[in-house]
C-alpha cells in the first residue's frame, strides 16, 4: 500500500518557484530544491515526476499570480494612463521577500530558445497579456488620453518591454529611484 503524501504540494511548488526565479533553471540544483521544498528527493520525484515538470508546474504558478495583479489593474477603474503606471508601480513596490527580477524574462532567456514546452507556454501567456493591454490601450485611444499615431499592439509590446526590462533592471541593482526614472519615461511616450 502507497503511503499518503504528508506534505502540501501547493507549498512545495511555491517554494520550488522561489527557488528557480532566484537562480533560474540550471542553476538550480535537485539538493536546492529538496532544501527549499523540505522535501526529500523521492518525494519531489515521486510527485512531480522530474525537475523540469516541477519548474513548468512553478512557472504556471508564477504566471498565475503574477497575471491576477496584472488584470485586476487592466480591469479596474482609473484611465489607461493610471493603469500603466499602476503596472509600473507594482515592480518598482515588489515586496521585499520577493526575488529580484521575473521569473518569467527568465525562462524566456533560459529555456525559451531550448524548450518547445515552455517556450510554447511563455508564448500564450505573453499573447494573453499582449491581448488585454491592447485591448486597454485602445481604449484609451478613443477617449483621446493616449497617442493614436501608433499601433494599440506597439504600445502594448513597448509596456511589456518596458516592464521586463525594470525587473531586469531591479535584478542588475537598480533602486526604487532608477527604477522610477524607467517607468516616467515610459509614460511620456504613451
Amino acid at each position: 500500500m502507497a503511503r499518503p503524501k504528508q506534505f502540501d504540494e501547493d507549498r512545495a511548488v511555491d517554494a520550488a518557484m522561489r527557488a528557480f526565479w532566484t537562480a533560474g533553471y540550471e542553476g538550480t540544483s535537485t539538493q536546492d530544491l529538496c532544501t527549499a521544498t523540505g522535501l526529500g528527493r523521492s518525494s519531489i520525484y515521486n510527485t512531480f515526476s522530474s525537475k523540469r515538470d516541477l519548474f513548468e508546474r512553478a512557472l504556471r504558478r508564477y504566471m498565475a499570480e503574477k497575471n491576477s495583479g496584472t488584470f485586476a489593474v487592466l480591469d479596474g477603474p482609473g484611465s489607461a494612463k493610471d493603469k500603466v503606471h499602476a503596472l509600473f508601480r507594482q515592480v518598482i513596490d515588489a515586496p521585499h521577500e520577493d526575488p529580484l527580477g521575473c521569473l518569467v524574462v527568465n525562462a524566456t532567456v533560459e529555456m525559451g530558445p531550448r524548450d518547445t514546452g515552455i517556450a510554447g507556454l511563455l508564448k500564450l501567456d505573453q499573447e494573453r497579456r499582449l491581448h488585454a493591454l491592447t485591448a486597454m490601450i485602445t481604449a484609451g485611444q478613443r477617449t483621446g488620453e493616449l497617442d493614436k499615431s501608433r499601433a494599440a499592439t506597439d504600445l502594448a509590446q513597448f509596456v511589456i518591454a518596458a516592464i521586463g526590462g525594470m525587473r531586469v533592471a531591479a535584478r542588475g541593482g537598480a533602486g526604487k529611484e532608477t527604477l522610477e526614472g524607467i517607468a516616467n519615461t515610459a509614460l511620456s511616450c504613451l
